[in-house]
């Protein structure tokens, strides 16, 4: 799903340790082991990495886990290590924040957010994986693909259905055109998590502990299933669900994030006096219809079309962080005339980002090659999600021409891994919250907190104390809430309030968010 992307060990004690192979429980066809050599750290490039103290390194792995000895691939890997006596000492936490494409290097950070320095007893480790960012080789295939005034995304006629075939044609061809076969052939999620347990050997560690948000749940469900035995403590923020993996999945998302743009617009018609959208929540949807396609017909500055002002839209429906600061964009677009607004918070998809966003998405399952099958089924979702729908289509349409085989997505079985704590809010749109369910339902040893009514994603630990003290417990001792029967959560955690417009309020997200970047594209 698209969305602008927000800018987010005792080693030394365990070197002299035999460097433990990759578990031989792969699927057929990967190889019995790889041993990567250890990381030599040195200072971080990144300003807040050093002003943490981080040190930063590379991990080398196959390009190809079934040619150990063939290409190679580089990940950058950063490591806060742990502040705690070495007796104390709890492991390696790998972080992932999802996207797939997302960079976790700097998630090595997250660690001193948990409450209580519960985080101080783990190395944290944040990296990129394998095509993102600062890892070698990086994917990339256009980066003007994602950038302002694009044609409008409802394909309301054939010349403009054909355009953006022809643009998704056109970026897979870039793709292959641009990037190594090798890597493009070995982007898909077991890539990714034969990845993890190379980082954790070239650590020297036995077992990792993990947190995981969106799409990195789905590498921590994935990891469980393949290395259960290297699994200690898992965190999983925003659960994807297995079985809609990933045409399914993006379906599903259009519809939830239709629904909470509905209930944005519901608390900016409470505030009418101060944004002047409508004093109804049918008044403010009908401000933005008109908007729309006033946009279409003329974009604002020559830039910001229906399509970027949908864009920026779409932030709140991802994080009520983002209300205050997209309801300025939106008050001042439709009332002033004036885009600045609009245009600051629309951020095109990095590139790279969005390009390893469909290398993994795209291989891990076939998805439709027929495209009368997308546009019945994306005319059938409009019909109930008219904003997001067609957006999310064309994100995605370049998987129908990819340049690299797909393969069949893991059969998830959690039932080796024996602790994990989960967190999901229950109108959560980028991993519905029947995602939680189904995979608390996998893994026998899982706990899941929800947060009934919310509507943000993967955004812990971010000051909602019932959630951060249990997760900080939950680092701090293993601790889970007790499991109840059924398909339902263990425990509930009201969500944060809802956000009051106020002359500082804007600033005071900012800040908030500026502590962690949000995460991810799922």
């Amino acid at each position: 799903m698209r969305r602008a992307v927000f800018a987010a060990v005792a080693v030394a004690t365990l070197a002299s340790l035999v460097t433990a192979p990759i578990a031989t429980a792969a699927p057929a066809g990967a190889p019995a082991s790889y041993t990567p050599p250890p990381v030599a750290w040195g200072a971080c490039d990144n300003a807040g990495l050093k002003a943490a103290g981080a040190q930063c390194g590379f991990v080398t792995v196959p390009l190809d886990y079934r040619n150990p000895a063939g290409q190679k691939a580089q990940l950058a890997v950063s490591r806060i290590k742990h502040k705690t006596p070495d007796a104390q000492y709890q492991g390696v936490m790998l972080t992932n924040p999802g996207g797939p494409g997302g960079s976790g290097l700097t998630l090595s950070r997250v660690g001193a957010n948990v409450p209580n320095h519960a985080g101080d007893a783990y190395d944290w480790i944040g990296f990129d994986p394998r095509g993102v960012g600062s890892s070698k080789p990086a994917l990339s295939c256009d980066n003007g693909y994602t950038s302002f005034d694009r044609p409008s995304y409802v394909p309301l006629t054939p010349q403009l259905e054909k355009t953006w075939l022809n643009r998704a044609k056109n970026y897979a061809a870039d793709c292959a055109k641009k990037n190594p076969k090798a890597l493009l052939d070995n982007l898909k999620t077991t890539d990714s998590v034969r990845d993890m347990d190379s980082i954790r050997a070239a650590l020297g560690a036995d077992q990792i502990n993990f947190y995981g948000y969106s799409y990195g749940t789905y590498l921590g469900q994935v990891y469980g299933t393949m290395f259960p035995q290297r699994v200690r403590r898992m965190v999983l923020d925003s659960t994807v669900d297995p079985r809609d993996v990933w045409y399914q999945a993006n379906l599903n998302q259009d519809v939830a994030f239709d629904r909470n743009v509905n209930i944005w617009f519901g608390w900016l018609a409470k505030f009418d006096a101060t944004y002047h959208l409508g004093k109804t929540q049918a008044a403010v949807k009908a401000t933005v219809d008109r908007e729309l396609v006033k946009l279409s017909l003329k974009p604002a500055g020559g830039k910001i079309g229906p399509d970027e002002l949908i864009d920026v839209i779409q932030q709140a429906g991802y994080y009520q962080l983002t209300w205050l600061d997209v309801a300025d964009a939106l008050s001042a677009i439709v009332t002033k005339n004036d885009p600045s607004l609009v245009a600051s918070l629309f951020e095109s998809d990095s590139d790279n980002g969005y390009a390893v966003y469909l290398g993994v998405q795209c291989t891990d399952v076939q998805w439709p090659t027929n495209w009368n099958q997308w546009r019945i089924d994306n005319w059938k979702t409009f019909l109930k999600a008219p904003y997001f729908t067609w957006q999310n289509a064309w994100f995605n349409a370049p998987c129908v021409y990819w340049p690299a085989k797909a393969s069949k997505p893991v059969q998830v079985d959690g039932k080796g891994v024996k602790s994990v704590l989960m967190i999901d809010e229950t109108l959560d749109a980028a991993t519905p919250f029947e995602g939680s369910l189904e995979v608390r339902s996998r893994f026998p040893g899982a706990s899941l907190i929800s947060e009934p009514g919310g509507t943000s994603h993967a955004i812990t630990p971010r000051g909602n104390t019932c959630v951060d003290t249990k997760i900080a417990d939950y680092l701090a001792t293993g601790a889970l809430p007790a499991r109840k029967p059924g398909r339902k959560a263990d425990v509930e955690c009201a969500p944060l309030p809802q956000p009051q417009p106020s002359p500082s309020a804007s600033a005071e997200a900012k800040a908030k968010a500026d502590v962690m970047p949000l995460l991810g594209h799922l």
